[in-house]
C-alpha cells in the first residue's frame, strides 16, 4: 500500500532524490565512492530484497523485516564485512567494531559495564559540564547571526565523549589534536573502504590508504599518551595488592577508562591489555562522537524549520532543566525531547547501512546467497521504507506520542519491524543508553537559551560516507532568548 502524503503542517526535509532507475554498476561505483545515498533509485524504497552482481562479489539489499531481524540476530552466520576491518583496523585495531566471533564475544563482555545504565548515569554531570560549555559559545553568537551547527554539535559531542571516558574537556590541547587527526582521518575512510565492498581491491587508492594510516597513527599515539599514566599506575597499584594478597585497587578517575582498567574476565581473570585498551578508546571516541554529532546536528536542522515543535520544546525544557544536577532522573520528563531524537534517527540514521557478509550459502526469500557474499541492512531505506511507514518522509515527533491507527501500518508497528537506528540482536549498539541521555540534555538545553531559524538559500545535503552528515553543514540562524 502507498503511504499517504504527509500533511502541509510536517516539515519534509531534502535528501537525495532517487534517480527513477537502477543506475549501471560503474555510475553505481562512481557514486558510492561519493556518498551511499547517491546510488539509490525509486525502487530501493520499495522493494523487500534486491541484489547486485558485480565481477567480485554478489551484493544483496535486505529490506523485509523478517529477513533483516535473521541477519542482524545471527551474527556469526552474518558477520561484520571484512571491508571494514580493511578501513578501519589502522585506527581501531581488533576493537569491538571491527571483530566478530569469539574475539568480538570477549570483548563485548569486557565493554558492558562502563554502559551499563548504572555507569551512564555516573558520568552525567560530566555531560552537563559540557553542555555547560556549548551554551557559552552559543551566547557568544551575536543576535541573529549565523552559525554552524554541524560544527557545534560536532564540539559538544566530542567534549562529552572525552569528558566521560577521559576526564578531559575538549580544550586541552592533546584532546583538540585528538579531535583534529579524527576529522582528517574520516575524509578518507570511504574511498578506503568502497573497492573492497565492490570486490575490486586492485584499485584501491594508496594515496589515500597512505593519509588514512597516518590519520590513524598520529591519533592512537595522543591515545597512548593520554591513557599511558593512568594504565601503568593502575597496573603498579594491582601488582602490589596481589603481591600483598589485598583486593584489587580502584581506579579513582571515575570515567568509563576507570571502568575498562578495572573489568577483569569471569574466566580469565584477565583484563584488557595496553593494546586492547587503546583499540576500544579509539573506537568509543569514533563511534561516540561522530554518531552523536551527526544525530544532533539533523535535529537542529529539523526543529529550526518546525517552529512549533521547537517552541514547545523550549517550553519544556523551561519546565525541567533548571536546577538540573549531577541526577540525570529529571530527563525522564523530557518526552518531547525524546520523540524529537527518536524521529531524527528515523529520518537520519548516523549509520545509514550495514554491510555483512554471508558465512555460508543460504536461502532468503526466492534466491541462494553464497557464501561470501554482501549483505547489506539500511537503516536509511527501512526507516524511510514506503510501505512500512506511514508520511514517510515528514518530521512529526508526535507519531510516537500516541499510538496512531494509520496505514500501512501502525506506529507501534513501524518501531517494531522497521526502526534500526542503533542496529538490532547482539551487536545492538552498547552505548544506546548514552546517546540517547546525551540528545535529551543536549537538545533541551540548546532550546532553553537560544532559537534557531533556517537560513535562506541554504539547503543541508545529506552524504553518506562514515556517517549520514551534511555535505554542506547546516548552518542556521541563532536568536538569543531572554
Amino acid at each position: 500500500m502507498t503511504a499517504k502524503q504527509p500533511p502541509a503542517q510536517h516539515f519534509c526535509p531534502h535528501y537525495p532524490q532517487p534517480a527513477a532507475k537502477r543506475p549501471s554498476l560503474l555510475a553505481m561505483f562512481l557514486r558510492k565512492r561519493r556518498s551511499w545515498l547517491d546510488s539509490l533509485y525509486e525502487r530501493s524504497y520499495r522493494m523487500k530484497m534486491g541484489e547486485v552482481h558485480l565481477p567480485g562479489v554478489d551484493v544483496y539489499m535486505v529490506n523485509e523485516p523478517p529477513l533483516v531481524r535473521q541477519v542482524m540476530e545471527q551474527a556469526d552466520a552474518f558477520p561484520k564485512h571484512a571491508m571494514l576491518g580493511e578501513a578501519l583496523r589502522p585506527l581501531l585495531g581488533d576493537s569491538i567494531f571491527t571483530t566478530n566471533g569469539e574475539t568480538w564475544r570477549r570483548q563485548r563482555e569486557l565493554m558492558n559495564p562502563s554502559f551499563e545504565a548504572a555507569r551512564v548515569k555516573l558520568v552525567f554531570g560530566r555531560m552537563r559540564d559540557a553542555a555547560d560549555a556549548m551554551v557559552a559559545r552559543l551566547k557568544a553568537v551575536p543576535e541573529g547571526g549565523v552559525h554552524d551547527m554541524e560544527v557545534e554539535m560536532t564540539h559538544v559531542a566530542a567534549d562529552i565523549i572525552l569528558r566521560t571516558i577521559l576526564s578531559r574537556p575538549l580544550e586541552s590541547a592533546e584532546a583538540l589534536q585528538v579531535f583534529r587527526a579524527f576529522e582528517r582521518y574520516q575524509e578518507t575512510a570511504p574511498r578506503v573502504m568502497m573497492p573492497a565492498f565492490f570486490g575490486l581491491r586492485w584499485l584501491r587508492p594508496w594515496g589515500q590508504i597512505r593519509r588514512s594510516r597516518q590519520a590513524a597513527a598520529e591519533i592512537r599515539a595522543l591515545i597512548e599518551g593520554l591513557i599511558r599514566p593512568r594504565h601503568d599506575a593502575y597496573q603498579a597499584a594491582l601488582h602490589q595488592a596481589t603481591a600483598a594478597g589485598t583486593p584489587a585497587p580502584t581506579e579513582e578517575g571515575g570515567d568509563i577508562l576507570a571502568t575498562l582498567l578495572m573489568v577483569r574476565d569471569a574466566k580469565t581473570g584477565q583484563g584488557f591489555s595496553f593494546e586492547e585498551l587503546v583499540d576500544q578508546v579509539a573506537m568509543l571516541f569514533l563511534a561516540g562522537h561522530e554518531t552523536s554529532a551527526s544525530a544532533m546536528s539533523w535535529a537542529l536542522h529539523l526543529i529550526a524549520n518546525a517552529p512549533d515543535v521547537q517552541e514547545r520544546l523550549h517550553a519544556e525544557a523551561a519546565r525541567h532543566l533548571p536546577g538540573l544536577g549531577d541526577d540525570p532522573g529529571q530527563l525522564k520528563e523530557l518526552a518531547l525531547s525524546r520523540n524529537v531524537f527518536r524521529e531524527t534517527l528515523r529520518l537520519f540514521p548516523p549509520v545509514g547501512f550495514l554491510a555483512r557478509e554471508s558465512a555460508s550459502t543460504c536461502p532468503m526469500r526466492d534466491k541462494t546467497v553464497k557464501a561470501g557474499a554482501s549483505v547489506v541492512i539500511s537503516p536509511w531505506l527501512i526507516q524511510r521504507h514506503r510501505e512500512l511507514w506511514a508520511r514517510p518522509d515528514a518530521f512529526d515527533p508526535d507519531r510516537y506520542a500516541h499510538e496512531e491507527d494509520q496505514q500501512p501500518l501502525s506506529t507501534k508497528e513501524s518501531l517494531r519491524k522497521a526502526y534500526l537506528p542503533f542496529g538490532m540482536g547482539p551487536r545492538v549498539c552498547i552505548g544506546a543508553a548514552f546517546a540517547l541521555q546525551e540528545a535529551a540534555l543536549v537538545l533541551s538545553t540548546v532550546a532553553l537559551h537560544v532559537r534557531l531559524a533556517p537560513v535562506p538559500g541554504h539547503v543541508p545535503e545529506p552524504v553518506g560516507r562514515l556517517t549520514i552528515r551534511a555535505e554542506n553543514g547546516i548552518a542556521l540562524k541563532v536568536h538569543q532568548r531572554a
